[in-house]
């Protein structure tokens, strides 16, 4: 089971146990890893005491044939207190009458199958977002958040909030570096099973790096019954750019030299986020050498300072299409007299 939208854990997976694993199997797996986090066997280990606490209520709702049965069709929220099977299964009808072919079970939370169209339209949204599970509505049932006089037909009288919805934008690597503002197009599922579009704008903060998420509160699913929306998550992919690589809030940047350059040292012009700006390399410098430029790197946030430009020495050898002649061979092989007498012995310590 993975986690469903209303969160949580899979009982099975701490056990380490199949779903269909029998009692005995259940039981077995409980006391070895029971013997393994006990408190008293890791005394001081607070991770081997949490872990411990898991197992125990892993074991406690899969050994107890009621509770697993109910948790094999709800998932977590079957363990919500007050939980009430009959009355999850009627608001479940209920919402896949009212929502078309997303009322179908999936397993462990997942109501519905992936990319399943909402309402009677035949809309796919999957492209473009995902919605929480029909659990995250029965989460807030029976915690007390819905049943509210005059709520939506068709569901009881229960008042809800909307799913959260995923969606997803790609960003230059400059516009994720800087910030600022992009417009998002997506299509809100409303409570009567219809879909509007709806084009917003999501500020973008600098410094935002691939696989970040903003949360857009209320731009999420409509509510059911004058519940209020759910929240609206972006996740964000970043193009990469042409030159530069991020290391954090760090540039690494990499940067051509030739012999001369790397052996008499000297300025160097280099590309920066702001434009052109020069550094000194070293005389004697090594491929791979790593120069920094201080606060050059992607702009700090929240009172963060900002990242550095880190260059990255790449010696570039002459290339000689037919060989170099004979003047050109004698000043390289004066230049070889003043390596290190023995560059590799280090490698065959």
């Amino acid at each position: 089971m993975a986690a469903g939208a209303a969160g949580g854990t899979d009982l099975y997976a701490t056990l380490g146990v199949a779903q269909d694993a029998d009692t005995e199997t259940i039981r077995k797996a409980y006391r070895k890893l029971a013997r393994q986090n006990h408190p008293d066997l890791n005394p001081g280990d607070e991770a081997a005491e949490e872990r411990f606490k898991e197992i125990a209520r892993a074991f406690e709702v899969l050994s107890d044939e009621d509770r697993r049965k109910n948790y094999d069709e709800f998932g977590e929220i079957s363990l919500e207190a007050g939980f009430d099977a009959d009355e999850a299964r009627k608001a479940r009808e209920a919402f896949g009458a009212r929502f078309g072919g997303y009322g179908g079970y999936s397993g462990h939370g997942g109501y519905g199958p992936p990319g399943a169209g909402f309402g009677g339209g035949g809309h796919d949204f999957a492209d473009s977002f995902q919605f929480g599970g029909i659990d995250d509505l029965l989460g807030r049932m029976f915690r007390g958040e819905g049943a509210a006089p005059g709520g939506a037909p068709g569901m009881g009288g229960i008042r809800m909030r909307g799913h959260d919805l995923e969606a997803s934008l790609e960003l230059d690597f400059l516009e994720a570096v800087r910030g600022g503002e992009k417009q998002l197009s997506l299509a809100r599922p409303q409570p009567d099973g219809s879909v509007r579009p709806e084009t917003l704008k999501v500020r973008i903060p600098a410094g935002v790096d691939s696989s970040g998420k903003l949360r857009l509160a209320g731009k999420g699913g409509a509510g059911l019954g004058g519940g209020p929306a759910g929240d609206l998550f972006v996740t964000i992919s970043v193009r990469p750019h042409p030159v530069f690589q991020r290391e954090g809030r760090d540039l690494l940047l990499d940067v051509p030299i030739s012999v001369r350059e790397a052996t008499l040292g000297g300025p160097v012009d280099v590309p920066t986020l702001e434009g052109r700006a020069t550094l000194t390399v070293p005389p004697g410098s090594d491929g791979g050498t790593r120069l920094r430029l201080r606060g050059k790197g992607v702009p700090g946030a929240g009172g963060r300072p900002d990242g550095d430009l880190i260059v990255r020495l790449q010696i570039q050898v002459p290339k000689f299409p037919d060989g170099p002649d004979a003047e050109t061979k004698e000043a390289i092989e004066a230049l070889d007299r003043h390596a290190e007498p023995d560059l590799r012995g280090g490698l065959f310590r």
